[in-house]
């Protein structure tokens, strides 16, 4: 059904703003409204049964303030509209309170369960009764498969606000049967207005400009004032003009994925030809063609909601195929008549089976060279994650790091890597013969964790191989970013450092667990290919030039060495830098895919010269029988994200500050469990801003943003990491008590704590779930202490302190051993892994010596040195301890005998550490020495 809106026949009544917007509002504006909408609901209710009296006068004075903190959000929103807020206005003013209740729940009802995108009733002013709640289970359960999606558009014009209700129901006349979308249009009037609208309103996919709109809001919104000009840099000229070209490249800037429509009575023709117009999708020649104008708003939401694959992949599952390929379950005809396994049939359903197949004929393209509906996915992949070029990947992202390294590293390349990657980045450096150089990151000693690289570390290190004459073997940097804890790097920081020094490099940022962020503002600038866009745009730009010719006359002279290179925001040299950023992202990780759902993105200026080793690369690791159903997968996702991913994420950053607030700020959790801050989990000397934490009462959204802007590290603030040790608990035994207890799963743990990740999934439900439990435990704690006396107090006091305190050192990665080193004598750090590792495949060479043996401690001491035959990775923490031919130091050792976890990769306690023997490391070195 097709929401059937009563025209506007006035605007909404002026408010007067009582309550500033505050952090939680932008992150989330959706929710700030449900939250002021059902308060208002609450005092309705009670005014509708209340006599005249006292009471009553004081419940209408609060639905005022109700309404007039709405009005202010509401003028951004399509639903509920001036019509239906007129109304509401009208019926508390004569005090009709039976009549004012009904209305607000109406619509509150509607905004809860998001029934006003397809019930044409919630759009009526008309009284109904009885107030009922509209149909809440999601569309795939109730049948409601035929409701047109919905969604907003905002129109800017600098009419008169007495025109705006002719505007808005000018655009609905347009609407026809045959429409694929329906949408309602948000009409505002200036500049701040327009940003205001694209970020607090989620559901807003594209935006009409009418040319020469004023630049002020009439709102009183002094955050909007305060800080929108300073944090998305508007120039005055924009200021002055009201440029439609201005706004549409901030607002593309804000969330690309909108479509912007600009109308203008200048010189259209030549306007269209402009680099200012890049960012628009049509500029039309003032309001000529009201139908085309409608016509390329639908197309371009057609354009995002198209799913290439998938929508061929349907098309294929309603097809009567005959299969004669080596894939029995396609059709589903050996389960849905077994005897035995048709259980399976009706658990899954039918379409699953009637879309798998082993041909990639008929239609359904082939993933290895994709030349169809796949290659379509691909480029809407890369459209969406501002990409060149992507790659679907169905095994993971440990298979798109091993292709990415085996595209771009050759054997003795050498390779700047942080010892705290994932395990895939090691083995790919064993795949492709190249140097890892290790670098550390900054120790999280008392959590059992490791940070980021920091920018001045790669540096030195870069340095010091230029010095050493070894840059040209130098050939990619990687990265985690972010971390598994939630660290988040200077993308682009570290990138015009490292290309100030080695201005061809190239880098491979590991994102598995950030591909949301593309879908954030806020976050965006911090992915890679979000930097790479801003490095390219910078290297462009003649001011920049400019910065970087007096940064050169600056430091000429300095020797390579020199430290105030390491302390200096080098540049790179624009006439010789190539832009060359390769992305990981595990799409099921963070969007609505299944799961080893994963993607390859290509940022590329100097592809050509790699393009061919990367279609091997991916033919070698590509599975010739790829999962359709994940390849689809990967497609929806990226549909869901193009379209909603805004307001998703969006809303999953509210959420998690408000765990954060609830944890920390609750008397009774936080008395044993604490949700860890910025401050906490990332050293001063990377927080330059001083920020330091998202659930600070005192924090602001402009200290948030000046922080993600220019803070070496940040936290991603959808991580959030709970301490449990001040409880307690170790982190395996906390994860264990919330699986078996309370139905709560946790993936990631440390010695004293636990993650939470909160993600485009969750809803305030599971935020309750969690802080339920918290307490309960917490409760629990509290009850054993009371009534278990003084030795209950001395065990737990001891557990805390063991868990807390004292802690084991965080061992730095050592070095390699001198048999697996070109040149022994060398002061850099590179060595050969590969070689080292194929060297225990000889049985002979190895020998196992217990970790608790004299032994041990004898060779610490006396030598011969002892040296890993094998990685090492203790969960938690989940980094390698030891990789092959890295000699193992005395830190090391004590730190594996403090370890108290049981699953530990490739250590069996029964047979001790797995190391190299003496003799193998001297016929290695002989063999070196020969070659």
């Amino acid at each position: 059904m097709t929401p059937n809106h009563v025209p506007d026949d006035q605007a909404s009544k002026p408010t007067q703003e009582r309550r500033p917007l505050d952090l939680k509002d932008f992150f989330s504006a959706n929710e700030a409204r449900l939250d002021r909408w059902r308060a208002l609901l609450r005092v309705a209710r009670s005014l509708a049964d209340r006599p005249v009296d006292e009471a009553a006068a004081t419940l209408r004075s609060r639905a005022e303030e109700l309404l007039a903190e709405l009005g202010p959000l509401e003028a951004f929103f399509g639903y509920p509209g001036p019509t239906l807020m007129t109304a509401l206005h009208d019926r508390l003013t004569v005090g009709d309170g039976a009549g004012f209740a009904l209305l607000c729940q109406k619509i509150s009802a509607a905004l809860l369960a998001r029934s006003y995108r397809h019930s044409a009733d919630s759009w009526e002013t008309r009284d109904e009764g009885e107030a009922h709640m509209p149909d809440r289970l999601p569309s795939a359960l109730n049948g409601a498969d035929n409701a047109k999606p919905y969604f907003e558009t905002l129109v800017v014009v600098p009419s008169d606000r007495a025109l705006w209700p002719e505007i808005r129901n000018g655009m609905r006349r347009l609407r026809r049967p045959l429409d694929e979308f329906i949408y309602e249009p948000v009409v505002v009037g200036s500049f701040e207005d327009a940003l205001l609208g694209v970020i607090l309103n989620g559901g807003v996919q594209s935006v009409i400009l009418y040319d020469g709109f004023p630049f002020r809001s009439h709102h009183q919104l002094p955050l909007l004032h305060e800080h929108l000009a300073r944090a998305l840099r508007i120039t005055d000229s924009a200021m002055e003009q009201g440029s439609g070209t201005a706004l549409a490249r901030l607002i593309k800037r804000l969330r690309p994925e909108l479509d912007v429509f600009l109308l203008t009575d200048r010189e259209v023709e030549k306007l269209a030809g402009q680099d200012e117009a890049a960012c628009v999708r049509r500029v039309f020649y003032d309001a000529e063609e009201g139908l085309e104008i409608h016509l390329a708003i639908l197309e371009g939401v057609a354009d995002r909601y198209r799913t290439p694959f998938f929508d061929n992949l349907k098309h294929y599952a309603q097809r009567p195929i005959g299969t004669f390929h080596a894939l029995p379950i396609a059709r589903g005809k050996s389960i849905f008549k077994s005897n035995w396994i048709s259980d399976m049939g009706e658990f899954y359903g039918v379409n699953l089976f009637l879309a798998e197949s082993s041909a990639t004929t008929g239609g359904l393209d082939s993933l290895l060279d994709p030349v169809g509906n796949v290659k379509d996915a691909q480029d809407a992949a890369a459209r969406a994650f501002g990409a060149d070029r992507a790659y679907f990947v169905t095994n993971g992202t440990s298979t798109a790091n091993k292709i990415a390294h085996q595209a771009i590293v050759r054997p003795g390349d050498i390779v700047l890597i942080d010892r705290d990657c994932h395990k895939s980045h090691h083995y790919g450096l064993v795949l492709t013969g190249g140097q890892p150089h290790y670098i550390d990151a900054f120790p999280l000693t008392q959590y059992s964790m490791y940070g980021g690289i920091a920018i001045r570390a790669i540096k030195q290190a870069l340095l010091a191989l230029k010095a050493e004459g070894k840059l040209d073997k130098v050939r990619m940097l990687v990265l985690t970013n972010c971390t598994f804890d939630g660290h988040v790097a200077h993308v682009k920081r570290t990138m015009e450092e490292c290309l100030a020094i080695k201005p061809d490099l190239v880098f491979l940022w590991d994102e598995a667990w950030f591909g949301f962020a593309r879908f954030s503002p806020f976050l965006r600038g911090r992915t890679a290919m979000g930097a790479a866009a801003a490095l390219r745009e910078q290297l462009r730009d003649p001011a920049y030039r400019k910065r970087h010719e007096e940064q050169q006359a600056e430091i000429a002279g300095l020797a390579d060495d020199d430290p105030r290179l390491l302390d200096l925001h080098l540049l790179p040299d624009p006439a010789r830098t190539t832009v060359r950023v390769y992305q990981t992202n595990s799409i099921h990780k963070s969007m609505s895919c299944l799961r080893q759902g994963s993607i390859v993105l290509v940022a590329d200026d100097a592809f050509h010269t790699t393009e061919e080793a990367f279609h091997e690369a991916f033919y070698t690791h590509t599975s010739t029988s790829p999962n359709l159903q994940i390849i689809a997968s990967i497609d929806v996702a990226r549909r869901q994200m193009e379209l909603e991913g805004y307001e998703l994420v969006q809303r999953a950053i509210q959420l998690s500050l408000e765990l954060r607030r609830e944890i920390n700020a609750h008397p009774l959790i936080s008395r044993y469990f604490r949700a860890l801050t910025p401050e906490e989990m990332i050293p001063a000397e990377f927080r330059g801003t001083g920020f330091a934490d998202y659930g600070s009462p005192h924090g602001t959204w402009r200290e948030a943003v000046q922080a993600l802007r220019e803070d070496e590290f940040v936290l991603d603030p959808t991580r959030v990491t709970v301490l449990c040790g001040t409880a307690g608990y170790d982190g395996t035994q906390f994860k264990g008590i919330l699986a078996d207890e309370h139905d709560i799963q946790i993936n990631k743990t440390s010695r004293n704590s636990v993650l939470v990740q909160i993600n485009i999934n969750n809803t305030r439900s599971d935020l309750a779930h969690l802080i339920k439990a918290l307490a309960d435990m917490a409760r629990a704690i509290d009850r054993r202490l009371e009534t278990g006396g003084e030795a209950e107090h001395t065990a737990f006091h001891a557990r805390v302190k063991a868990l807390m305190e004292d802690v084991p050192d965080l061992p730095n990665f050592s070095r390699i051993h001198d048999a697996f080193r070109d040149d022994p004598a060398s002061a850099t750090a590179e060595g050969h892994l590969r070689e080292a590792y194929y060297a225990a495949y000889d049985g002979g060479s190895c020998e196992h010596v217990p970790l608790n043996s004299p032994e041990i401690d004898r060779r610490l001491d006396s030598g011969p040195e002892l040296v890993s035959a094998n990685f090492v990775i203790p969960y938690p923490p989940g980094f390698p301890l030891m990789v092959p031919g890295q000699v193992i130091t005395r830190e090391i050792v004590t730190f594996m005998r403090k370890l108290d976890v049981k699953e530990i990769h490739g250590y069996t306690a029964a047979l001790g550490l797995k190391l190299l023997k003496p003799e193998a490391l001297r016929r290695a070195q002989v063999r070196d020495l020969a070659a």
